[in-house]
């Protein structure tokens, strides 16, 4: 598993939503991101531009385009702003087992194609870690 020193999960990212990406776009230039890639995922109901933030580090930022979608009713119920953050994993299928052994509450017993090419994804559900949404990510190269 990629993890620090210490032994807990690396950040990969943090994903925040917004209802206008482009606005949002302008306010993170301001603090220096730019350049970011527009990425949209339909069956997602998602539009997202991805900024790098460090090595191997990045920010997501996340608009609905499906009114029925999760990401929709994410920000029905708390508006904009932090939706998860993401932890990347060497093997996401070995890491769900190893979770699902140790009694966490999945959200996505497999994994899924994310957002960017060449990530996996899985969510862990929220009441398993405080209250925040817990996402893996396998980096494929």
């Amino acid at each position: 598993m990629t993890s620090s020193l210490s032994g807990a999960l690396v950040l990969h990212h943090v994903g925040v939503v917004v209802h206008d990406l482009e606005t949002a776009a302008e306010r993170y230039a301001a603090l220096g991101f730019t350049d970011g890639e527009h990425i949209s995922v339909p069956e997602q109901g998602i539009e997202a531009i991805v900024y790098a933030a460090g090595d191997g580090r990045w920010l997501e930022l996340i608009s609905p385009t499906d009114s029925e979608g999760a990401i929709e009713k994410f920000m029905a119920k708390r508006g904009e702003g932090m939706h998860h953050v993401a932890y990347q994993v060497d093997d996401i299928a070995a890491e769900l087992a190893r979770l699902n052994g140790a009694g966490v509450r999945l959200i996505d017993e497999k994994p899924r194609p994310g957002a960017h090419a060449g990530w996996q994804i899985a969510f862990i559900h929220p009441e398993s870690t405080n209250g925040v949404l817990v996402e893996l990510v396998q980096v494929s190269s």
